[in-house]
């Protein structure tokens, strides 16, 4: 069976990584590795990858904003969704300790996601990278003393170096919500029990909230709602939601009613929702 080829924000061990292999664990894949999410996004619409598998939100740090205006930028459709749970830990070269630790690399998420534990040590650096494995690869790669990297515990198994503090994210049920992303609609409409709108808005009192009242009226589930700032056009916002709906058609009369109320209405994505975090 041929592999597919899944685009990926960072490179093995990271988190995009394990949210791969995790969506498409029945089905042979190749993953292929970019340094940020613009280039990512522009691999999909290019064709240069089947799929990619692209972060959008974190319990803790909020929606990753610049990948909404990718995803509208470079077209391109939602067909699916993988919820992952992030443990970080603090891993370094062999024989490391807290005291001898002078300098923390890691992705300003996982940074910002460990502020608790980092507030402890004052006297250290904090330098970001572009990803949380690289981190590690590069400490390993460059066998650099006195230097850690936040990322998961995978990544320190891979690139060989010693854990020298465990699960040190603040909020333990630390979730990231992956999407996974196309050229276009693929999915079987039938199967489906999730979507990802994007709707622009007229500048007038209620705009919102008649919207939001056909979801009630339709009883659809809404799941998410972010305003994204549309580019090129300063104060103005597009609203980015999620729906979960027990019956497609339900769901298709309702898009009818909204596209009346709105300026521009676009569904991002129709498809099976993930498997949600369940808080213990």
């Amino acid at each position: 069976m041929k592999k597919l080829r899944i685009g990926i924000q960072g490179i093995t061990a990271a988190f995009h990584d394990i949210a791969a292999q995790n969506y498409f664990n029945s089905t042979p894949i190749e993953t292929i590795k970019f340094r940020d999410f613009s280039q990512l996004s522009e691999a999909v619409a290019n064709k240069q990858v089947d799929y990619a598998v692209m972060a959008i939100e974190n319990t803790i740090g909020g929606s990753i904003l610049p990948n909404y205006a990718f995803i509208q930028e470079y077209g391109l459709a939602v067909l699916g969704e993988e919820y992952l749970k992030i443990s970080m830990q603090l891993m370094a070269l062999q024989g490391e300790t807290l005291d001898t630790i002078q300098e923390v690399i890691s992705h300003s998420m996982a940074l910002r996601q460990c502020a608790d534990f980092l507030r402890d040590y004052p006297e250290w650096k904090i330098s970001e990278a572009n990803d949380t494995a690289e981190s590690a690869r590069y400490i390993s790669e460059n066998r650099l003393e006195g230097v850690a990297a936040i990322a998961g515990s995978l990544a320190a198994s891979t690139y060989g170096l010693e854990i020298i503090s465990s699960n040190i994210e603040t909020n333990k049920q630390n979730y990231t919500r992956f999407l996974v992303l196309g050229k276009n609609g693929e999915n079987h409409i039938d199967e489906c029990d999730k979507a990802s709108i994007r709707m622009v808005l007229a500048h007038e009192p209620g705009a919102l909230s008649r919207s939001l009242h056909v979801l009630d009226e339709y009883r659809l589930n809404l799941t998410k709602i972010q305003s994204v700032p549309i580019l090129g056009k300063p104060y103005e916002y597009a609203i980015h939601f999620d729906v979960e709906f027990a019956d497609h058609h339900v769901f298709k009369a309702a898009m009818t009613q909204i596209v009346r109320l709105t300026n521009e209405c676009k569904v991002m994505g129709i498809y099976k929702k993930g498997k949600t975090p369940v808080v213990v």
